[in-house]
């Protein structure tokens, strides 16, 4: 019985919080232009070409001084980007880097830090589908710490936010998202535990292992 009442426990928990997931989602669109420009845009690529093209209306509209397309298909050529895009070209030949990397949205997360920190960005505009951006923002965050994110989530043509759960497309879209979404959560706490019990562990007196001196090459 109490076996019973845990899983059921559970499963309320579970779909209160995919409810709390899919309000999150529809409050944040459509989305509002930040007040002030950032440093820069990111911009991470999906299965709707519209990310590309709000990212380089931000750009257009000076919203950040560079942008990143991350996650670009090797295939593509950077004229055929352009053409994506639907921008100015002497801008996009300027002012616009191709991420060829990123496969996955840790992808992406590391190739939007390591680009960030070798341009000296800190105040970054993420655009990415509204469905997306929770998720995103978490492995940004994980590998950019210290970065200011402005989320600028694009609205999925094909997820009616309002009514997925009357979809069976977009009901599969935001469970297998908030799903994933749970999994880095999980993960940042755990790793967020054994940084606590590192930082706990007293440090071994004595001299250093001598069978470790000269060990590097």
């Amino acid at each position: 019985m109490r076996r019973l009442v845990a899983v059921l426990l559970i499963v309320v928990l579970w779909a209160a919080g995919l409810l709390a997931f899919a309000d999150r989602v529809i409050d944040s669109t459509p989305a509002s232009e930040p007040d002030q420009a950032a440093d820069a845009i990111v911009v991470l690529t999906g299965a709707s070409d519209m990310r590309i093209k709000e990212g380089m209306r931000l750009l257009e509209r000076r919203k950040g001084t560079r942008m990143l397309i991350s996650g670009v298909n090797r295939e593509v050529t950077r004229d055929e980007l352009l053409t994506v895009t639907e921008g100015n070209k002497r801008l996009y030949e300027c002012c616009v880097d191709l991420g060829y990397e990123a496969q996955t949205t840790l992808g992406n997360a590391h190739e939007v830090a390591e680009w960030a920190k070798a341009k000296g960005f800190k105040d970054l505009i993420v655009v990415t589908s509204d469905y997306h951006m929770p998720r995103s923002l978490l492995e940004i965050k994980a590998t950019l710490p210290g970065a200011t994110l402005h989320p600028y989530p694009v609205a999925t043509p094909s997820l009616d936010a309002r009514a997925w759960w009357k979809s069976g497309s977009g009901s599969r879209t935001l469970v297998i998202e908030y799903s994933k979404y749970l999994a880095i959560l999980g993960r940042d706490m755990l790793l967020s535990v054994k940084g606590l019990f590192s930082k706990d562990k007293p440090e071994t007196d004595g001299a250093p292992d001598a069978s470790a001196e000269g060990s590097a090459s």
